[in-house]
């Protein structure tokens, strides 16, 4: 099993990023997939989530409006556009994949994102 994130960076307040999650090793259309946030010295909190087939989407209140969380199942691929982006969004961010009532959950290695003011 693999999560390999991509496309962190660093950006200035008010600006963009797209970051990829490319997933193998599992049936990725019967996961729901998520993303993560952990910045220095806080707990790791949920970005957004979306289920396995795409039909619903949740977000964390602070990233609604700014951030949009899609899928791929044909490339295994999830997204993560984030807009508008602060200060304080700078963390690393991770994807994770679950199925619900089987108790499987995955980890990638995380992106790191830095926003600058």
């Amino acid at each position: 099993v693999q999560l390999v994130e991509s496309g962190g960076g660093l950006v200035q307040s008010g600006g963009s990023l797209r970051l990829s999650c490319a997933a193998s090793g599992f049936t990725f259309s019967r996961y729901d997939m998520s993303w993560y946030r952990q910045a220095p010295g806080k707990e790791r909190e949920m970005v957004a989530v979306i289920t396995s087939a795409g039909g619903t989407t949740t977000y964390a209140d602070s990233m609604k409006g700014r951030f949009t969380i899609s899928r791929d199942n044909a490339k295994n691929t999830v997204y993560l556009q984030m807009n508008s982006l602060k200060p304080e969004d700078t963390a690393v961010y991770y994807c994770n994949a679950h199925r619900p009532y089987y108790g499987l959950s995955y980890w990638g290695q995380g992106t790191q994102v830095t926003v600058s003011s």
